[in-house]
């Protein structure tokens, strides 16, 4: 195997530290072997076949064999025609010669042309795309399949020295707190001992917006040379050469995408809209604990309306609701809600359960939600109370502590149950299919866990001071 040629490309960085930055070195092997690859030559058919689809051209030779494409490839690397098949009259078969060999494979078209998972506007790019693939995964199957073993990823301007402190201190206080919930399972404080490690970890203000997040990875077309920020290789191929993350920019191959730890930092230039964007990435984008819709409706419902009959029971207008949601993804956190402009609280507790509702992953996680279940389920009171303990504390970091903080809210609101009619059992039928959703899409298994759902809610809500 030829060993990897290396050149110095000038890249930007995002470093902080200029001091610290040092230019990567984008391996260029898999570049020129690319530059190698054989060029597709089209075999044209001499005389106009009948029934030809209109979406292939003069490369098309109508219905003949396997034996004659050979023939008409005459052993030219990188030539290829389009058949109709023998066997199956209406399939189409794309004859590709390479590696002194004829390769069939079977073609579709459904807009666009393809034999895999990538969709190519005309054949002669499927061809040209192919005969690189082939070619680079012939030449260099040993060196792809070891090209994740020394990344260039903790060393390039992404991911800075302060970032990688500030994610190793977070991960020891998440172990921390979750030590301390087996360490003293068998006393009676467990919740609140638990609790105040995580509590406290959450409120280093350095930390609040270094929640640990996936990467947002869509397989991506890149124009013109690309290199992995991962692995520091080419990314090979015409179209879909690899992933990016819609959320911070990313850009790395699908199998290394593999190995990237889940330390997304989101790029608020990407998140176009407040309601409906995943929690952790909303915070890390804006640099909060929580999203800004919960603390803003938080702050203007406990300011005018914790005496409200019917809070969060009563609706209001839909329209003035969605008002107040495209307020908030046109101007965030300076979004005006005040009584000026819509003096019905119901309003602003509709939009607060609204941007519940519209979260693609629940505050009480998919993840999780089996577990909630399960724990609402049990008889004795002390045992479900400690394993909904246990359940809380597998939550993201973001979840647990927008849930912790809306716990606190609802609290005050049964507070003024005398005013607002409104108690922890209450709230919990109103939350409990706000705040969790069952993974499947199962109108029976919602109707069925609803009681639990609610009774769920209610145990926070009552419990708040020692749950969380």
């Amino acid at each position: 195997m030829a060993a990897s040629s290396n050149s110095s490309l000038s890249g930007s960085s995002v470093s902080s530290d200029a001091e610290e930055y040092q230019p990567p070195i984008w391996k260029s092997y898999l570049y020129q072997l690319q530059q190698e690859a054989p060029r597709p030559k089209r075999i044209i058919c001499p005389g106009e076949v009948e029934n030809r689809p209109k979406y292939y051209g003069r490369e098309f030779h109508g219905i003949i064999s396997r034996e004659q494409a050979d023939e008409l490839l005459g052993g030219v690397e990188g030539a290829y025609i389009l058949r109709e098949s023998q066997r199956q009259p209406g399939c189409y078969t794309l004859a590709l010669r390479f590696g002194n060999q004829t390769l069939n494979y079977r073609l579709f078209y459904d807009g666009k042309h393809f034999v895999g998972e990538k969709r190519f506007e005309s054949i002669h790019d499927l061809v040209t795309d192919g005969l690189i693939t082939l070619y680079i995964e012939t030449k260099a199957s040993e060196y792809i399949s070891k090209m994740t073993t020394n990344p260039i990823y903790e060393h390039i301007g992404y991911a800075t020295l302060l970032r990688e402190k500030v994610s190793r201190r977070l991960s020891r206080s998440k172990n921390e707190s979750r030590k301390a919930s087996v360490t003293n399972e068998e006393h009676t404080a467990v919740e609140k001992i638990s609790s105040l490690v995580r509590r406290a970890a959450l409120s280093h203000n350095d930390n609040h917006f270094n929640y640990e997040k996936t990467h947002n990875f869509k397989v991506h077309t890149f124009r013109g040379p690309h290199w992995c920020e991962y692995c520091a290789n080419f990314m090979w191929g015409l179209i879909a050469q690899g992933v990016r993350c819609s959320d911070c920019g990313l850009n790395v191959h699908k199998q290394c995408s593999k190995h990237v730890p889940n330390d997304c930092q989101p790029d608020l230039k990407r998140i176009k809209k407040v309601y409906c964007c995943d929690l952790t990435t909303l915070v890390k984008a804006h640099n909060m604990q929580r999203p800004m819709v919960v603390d803003i409706c938080i702050r203007e419902i406990e300011a005018r309306g914790l005496k409200s009959e019917g809070l969060y029971r009563v609706s209001g207008f839909t329209e003035h609701i969605e008002d107040v949601k495209m307020a908030f993804d046109r101007d965030g956190e300076k979004a005006d809600i005040s009584a000026n402009i819509y003096p019905d609280i119901n309003i602003i507790t509709g939009a607060l359960k609204l941007y519940f509702r519209d979260l693609p992953i629940p505050v009480i996680t998919y993840d999780t939600y089996s577990k909630f279940i399960d724990a609402a389920k049990i008889s004795s009171a002390d045992e479900r109370l400690e394993a909904v303990h246990d359940v809380l504390m597998l939550l993201p970091p973001a979840h647990y502590e927008t849930l912790r903080y809306l716990m606190i809210h609802l609290k005050k609101v049964t507070l003024n149950e005398k005013d607002n009619f409104m108690n922890a059992e209450n709230l919990g039928i109103v939350f409990g299919p706000t705040l969790m959703r069952p993974p499947e899409d199962s109108t029976l298994t919602t109707l069925h866990d609803m009681r639990y759902q609610k009774l769920i809610v209610q145990i926070l809500i009552e419990n708040e001071d020692v749950l969380f």
